[in-house]
């Protein structure tokens, strides 16, 4: 078996505000990367985002290590593991996320966060995320691949 796409997922989120950011980072063939934000949101939907952006174009079949936070975890593990109460938050995303992984053997692992590493690297992206939205609203940016070349993702 081919070696798993590798993806870092990260959410974060303002309470006062409301605001919130997302960002991952994906080394399959290439290493990518996304963030984007919102206003008025949860960190539930953030992190939700997050990860149904990193899924979004996956070649079919692929086996993928999904890589997060404890925080952020313990909100998406509703998705990969049937939930003793069914969330009633966000089923738009959770369905998306849902239809994204058929097909795939997906592993989600929680990971400490260590400095220079990918996870860092995509936490402070989904913290500048969260930053931007509070000033402009909603957005989606691909994170530059200069950017990403620095991230440590291409060396694990």
């Amino acid at each position: 078996m081919a070696d798993p796409i590798r993806i870092w997922v990260a959410a974060q989120h303002h309470k006062a505000f409301l605001n919130g950011g997302w960002a991952y980072v994906r080394v399959g063939a290439e290493v990518t990367g996304w963030a984007g934000g919102d206003r008025r949101t949860t960190r539930t939907r953030m992190a939700l985002s997050s990860l149904a952006a990193a899924l979004a174009d996956l070649p079919k079949g692929a086996a993928l290590r999904i890589e997060t936070a404890a925080e952020d975890a313990k909100l998406l593990d509703g998705v990969f593991v049937e939930p003793a109460d069914p969330p009633t938050d966000d089923l738009d995303l959770r369905a998306a996320i849902a239809g994204l992984l058929k097909g795939h053997e997906a592993r989600l692992a929680v990971m400490s966060v260590q400095p220079r590493t990918p996870l860092a690297f995509t936490i402070a992206w989904a913290d500048q995320a969260a930053d931007k939205a509070k000033m402009t609203g909603a957005f989606r940016v691909a994170i530059p691949r200069p950017n990403l070349a620095k991230s440590g993702a291409a060396a694990t």
